[in-house]
């Protein structure tokens, strides 16, 4: 689940959407992927494991908000 516009719904989420932690503002980009965790690019944010955490705070994954262009 994630805090963000779709109220944790995260089949709403497209493949490239970009989203941002809450408490830092670190920006998980499916395209870049995320190297701390071993994250390949292309992965999107509805596919990241259970226990993935912002790489900037530690904070869970619930509290990353979807970007908006």
């Amino acid at each position: 689940m994630f805090e963000g516009s779709f109220l944790g719904d995260g089949e709403k989420l497209a493949d490239d959407d970009r989203l941002e932690c809450g408490i830092c503002w670190q920006v998980y980009d499916p395209a870049a992927g995320d190297a701390h965790w071993g994250i390949p690019a292309g992965t999107p944010f509805s596919q990241l494991p259970e226990h993935w955490r912002c790489p900037n705070c530690d904070a869970p994954r619930h509290k990353f908000m979807v970007l908006k262009d």
